[in-house]
């Protein structure tokens, strides 16, 4: 099941999530390099690697690639799976929260999936990069506040393509499990992880699940 819209504010303009979606595509189409071995050497500059942060001469570098690794992506299809994702959960969850607060939370959020990594690998060399640690965090906020809202997704029944509605419940739930179920996977030597780290997405998703009752903008009462 691939989501592609949801139940979004209607006369709400999301603008920071607006400016996260184009922070990520202008990096990705302006900044990282295109060759092969020169944006290998630019993961390895700006994007998060575990082992440092137990190496004392390389922690300040590896704090610093936690906020530049959360714009930096792996491929084309990484980048448009991640705004995908964003575009379509990232609005409500600001109309939530608000627009100050939303930029704050996808922060935390991405610090919080980082970390886990960070937690689960702590001698990986392996740069971590990508959106998706902070989208997750907007997906367990999502989770919590409109557990009922209706996704259309599209749904793949050998070559037959149809949109149906499901609950975000629904897609949210085998989404997270999906993730757990890798991420156990990759922990085995020689497993099946793919190079993707499952255990920053799980961070990210639990972090938007807690976090988002700290966030949510709170109601305003008159007593007479």
């Amino acid at each position: 099941m691939i989501p592609i819209a949801d139940e979004s504010p209607r006369g709400f303009i999301p603008f920071v999530n607006y400016i996260f979606l184009a922070v990520n595509i202008f990096v990705y189409f302006f900044l990282q390099p295109s060759d092969i071995h020169a944006v290998e050497l630019f993961f390895m500059r700006f994007g998060l690697i575990p082992a440092e942060f137990t190496n004392g001469a390389t922690f300040l570098k590896g704090v610093i690639n936690i906020f530049t690794s959360m714009f930096l992506h792996g491929g084309f299809w990484h980048l448009a799976g991640n705004m995908l994702y964003l575009w379509i959960f990232g609005d409500n969850i600001e109309y939530t929260v608000g627009h100050g607060r939303y930029f704050i939370f996808y922060i935390c959020v991405g610090i919080g999936a980082a970390l886990l990594q960070v937690i689960m690998s702590p001698s990986s060399t392996v740069p971590m990069v990508g959106a998706s640690g902070a989208i997750s965090g907007v997906l367990g906020a999502y989770l919590v506040k409109f557990p009922r809202n209706r996704i259309s997704v599209l749904f793949f029944i050998f070559f037959f393509i149809k949109i149906i509605q499901v609950p975000a419940v629904l897609v949210l739930s085998l989404w997270f499990l999906f993730q757990v179920y890798n991420s156990f996977f990759s922990l085995i030597p020689g497993g099946a992880g793919g190079g993707v780290a499952y255990f920053a997405h799980i961070g990210g998703f639990l972090a938007g699940l807690f976090l988002i009752k700290l966030f949510e903008r709170r109601q305003k009462y008159y007593f007479l």
